[in-house]
């Protein structure tokens, strides 16, 4: 098998695994959303819980309004995690070969945030499109009407509305994100592994690949939660007149939220975001690791 078709593969089985995991946890990430949106105004700040929401979801939008949003977060993977997975696996590789060392934890920990933020680039109109169409949910329970009727009518809207470049609103705090999120989560999942099977803990198993799908996914939510709260309140925004946009840029959506909500306000969701991204990360990994088995690539 030559390297452009080792390339495809590892691009195919990297979406298929994705999208398994993301349609697996994505209520815990419409649940999430919707915490980081709640307090937003000031008229509306009150006590809210993970629970709460859940039942309110539940109430007014049923069960399949859990997966509201699913057909753009799936559309997204489609491109962001094959990016960012084989872009990393490709350059820790190179790494190593031009080195008769191996590749430290801090060298991992910047590729992957580099790998994370070129495929966030890429993939942010689809990471908008998800997170206004989750908000719509909670719009519709104020009693106000929803803004998208689909994923091709948010498309729509939101280039007639705002211009192409709306597209990538909020990027530059969905870049950051990304950047935390994978230099926690591709570093963690590689060097905890590579720990647990060279310490023999576990071979190179579904064991191993928990045992460090748990730690990644923790470190992960720690560095980009900050990050993922203010980036869900940029993308959510759709005002077009400058008098009405709530945030000018990350770094104001970010004062005015400690500010009025406190500095605890940028860990909001931080349960859910975990409790989704352990699960995520154990789906995505664990599938992952056996799609590449019986497609006869190597263990990542």
């Amino acid at each position: 098998m030559d390297a452009g078709d080792r390339g495809v593969k590892k691009m195919a089985v990297t979406s298929i695994a994705a999208m398994v995991a993301e349609t697996a946890t994505f209520p815990i990430d419409l649940l999430k959303t919707r915490l980081q949106l709640h307090g937003e105004c000031v008229q509306s700040a009150g006590p809210a819980s993970a629970f709460r929401i859940a039942l309110e979801t539940a109430r007014n939008d049923g069960v399949l309004g859990m997966y509201r949003g699913l057909s753009p977060a799936v559309f997204r993977h489609m491109f962001y995690t094959p990016t960012r997975i084989v872009g990393y696996e490709h350059l820790r590789n190179k790494f190593v070969r031009s080195s008769d060392r191996p590749l430290p934890f801090y060298g991992k920990a910047v590729i992957g945030g580099i790998s994370g933020a070129i495929a966030q680039v890429i993939a942010s109109p689809a990471d908008l499109i998800k997170v206004r169409m989750q908000a719509d949910g909670f719009i519709s329970s104020q009693g106000l009407q929803p803004r998208y009727s689909g994923l091709f009518d948010a498309l729509n809207k939101i280039i007639h509305a705002e211009g192409i470049l709306g597209l990538w609103k909020g990027v530059s705090a969905n870049v950051q994100r990304a950047f935390l999120v994978n230099m926690g989560e591709l570093a963690c999942y590689d060097h905890a592994k590579r720990f647990i099977i060279k310490n023999q803990i576990c071979d190179d198993n579904i064991y191993a690949h928990t045992l460090s799908s748990i730690m990644s996914g923790l470190s992960a939510t720690a560095l980009s939660c900050p990050a993922d709260v203010v980036k869900t309140r940029m993308m959510n925004q759709s005002a077009s007149v400058e008098d009405k946009i709530k945030y000018r840029n990350s770094y104001d959506c970010l004062v005015k939220t400690v500010k009025i909500e406190g500095l605890r306000a940028l860990w909001k969701g931080f349960l859910p975001t975990w409790a989704r991204l352990g699960p995520w990360q154990f789906v995505f990994w664990v599938s992952y690791e056996k799609f590449r088995q019986i497609s006869g690539l190597q263990s990542f």
